[in-house]
């Protein structure tokens, strides 16, 4: 393995200053409610209306001002994810009267949060694709109550209009123009214009992230997510400028964002590093994706695509790109990523807008060990189980021994008395 592009260390550590930040802001919302959301929205984004909430007539307004070929673009959108989404509710299936021994019934209930924030980004662009990506799947394991949450424009007392527009087509109950930390510590421990929620989904910066962090217990979270990054696997039949468009489309997410391709060939790493700059030229994002790809973009020469696999799993890439030959060689052996797009026509922001799959995905390595947000994210697997008598009286034995066993006397008395009570029915 060779390294033909370098880049900076990435950690996910939060330094002690924005722990500290964070936890002062989420205590001042658990002590003061609705009065430190005013002060932050005023101090973080000139934002001085009083009323938190939006109005149906503020999301009615929103759709005068955008295109109607722009509503229609959003429209289309969530009806692909929303038939994704249905696909994979109907996966899920509940248990029912699966029986180990005679008389004893086991199953599971497949049954939906009650209450749900989706927090939706809106700092550097108007993020209203991710407000269809959390919503939608929410209202389709059959939330009952789905709020939703964002920053407003700079300046103004109003979130932008295309989100707004969003999250009603996504069949949002209740929307808040609030962001930030403050806005996690609302919706998590609740103020005079906000109820808690039992879960809080979606991407934020890093003070959104840490107070995701320290909330969770309190809340439940999707995952603690950190900034975009995408993976390319690629051979010598891989187009060089497709490469490097998506990875400046990464790079221009934020400042931190990460791009990698990792490739078996030379001289395709090295035609890439000249097409990125060449985008670069004339790339209105430039400022931005420039400043991303110098520090934490990379490309590496593997020795093998045995090797190529290898690195990619190691990884485990929010988005995974296969652009090779035999992409089917290929896939079989990846098993870390957020999410995978095989063959150079599938381009990982078709799954940012309007393919189907969620984009709101594990980074950091998190790919490891967890999923990104789907229908499941808001359905509860919860077990259950009955006994005939006679299956009772088989049980207590057994679970008489074990508990005993444990030196749970109460436990073995739990079983026991049962037995004593209905033994001879």
């Amino acid at each position: 393995m060779k390294v033909l592009k370098a880049s900076r260390e990435r950690t996910a550590a939060a330094t002690e200053e924005l722990r500290q930040g964070v936890s002062g802001i989420i205590e001042d919302v658990r002590r003061n409610g609705d009065e430190a959301l005013f002060r932050y929205n005023e101090r973080f984004d000139g934002c001085k209306r009083k009323n938190i909430r939006v109005s149906k007539e503020e999301i009615q307004q929103a759709y005068s001002q955008i295109l109607p070929s722009e509503v229609d673009d959003i429209v289309q959108a969530g009806e692909n994810i929303r038939q994704f989404a249905r696909a994979q509710r109907e996966t899920m299936q509940d248990l029912t009267s699966f029986s180990p021994s005679p008389g004893v019934i086991l199953g599971h209930k497949n049954i939906p949060i009650q209450a749900c924030c989706c927090y939706v980004p809106g700092g550097g662009y108007p993020l209203y694709s991710t407000a269809l990506m959390l919503a939608i799947p929410a209202k389709v394991a059959g939330v009952k109550r789905v709020a939703a949450c964002s920053p407003v424009i700079k300046g103004t007392d109003a979130i932008h209009p295309k989100t707004l527009v969003a999250m009603d087509v996504a069949g949002v109950d209740e929307i808040y123009a609030v962001g930030g930390a403050q806005a996690v510590a609302a919706f998590s421990y609740g103020t005079g214009s906000i109820a808690p929620v039992d879960l809080i989904v979606g991407p934020g910066n890093s003070y959104v992230t840490e107070a995701k962090r320290q909330c969770y217990g309190q809340v439940g979270i999707d995952f603690v997510a950190g900034p975009s990054e995408v993976l390319v696997i690629a051979d010598h039949t891989a187009e060089a400028d497709v490469l490097a468009m998506d990875l400046l489309a990464q790079s221009e997410h934020d400042l931190v964002a990460k791009g990698i391709v990792v490739t078996t060939d030379r001289n395709l790493g090295e035609r890439v590093l000249q097409e990125v700059e060449k985008h670069l030229s004339g790339l209105e994002t430039a400022g931005i994706a420039r400043k991303s790809w110098t520090d934490y973009g990379e490309i590496i020469l593997a020795d093998s695509m045995a090797e190529a696999i290898r690195i990619a799993n190691d990884l485990a890439p929010e988005h995974l790109e296969v652009q090779v030959e035999d992409t089917s060689a290929v896939v079989d052996e990846l098993y870390n990523y957020g999410s995978l797009f095989v063959g150079k026509y599938a381009a990982e922001v078709f799954g940012d807008y309007a393919s189907g799959p969620n984009h709101t995905l594990p980074t950091m390595r998190a790919a490891r060990y967890t999923g990104g947000v789907w229908v499941g994210t808001f359905l509860k697997t919860c077990t259950y189980q009955s006994f005939t008598p006679e299956a009772m009286r088989e049980m207590v034995p057994l679970v008489s021994r074990l508990a005993r066993g444990e030196g749970l006397i109460a436990h073995a008395r739990a079983a026991e008395i049962r037995g004593e009570k209905w033994g001879r029915e």
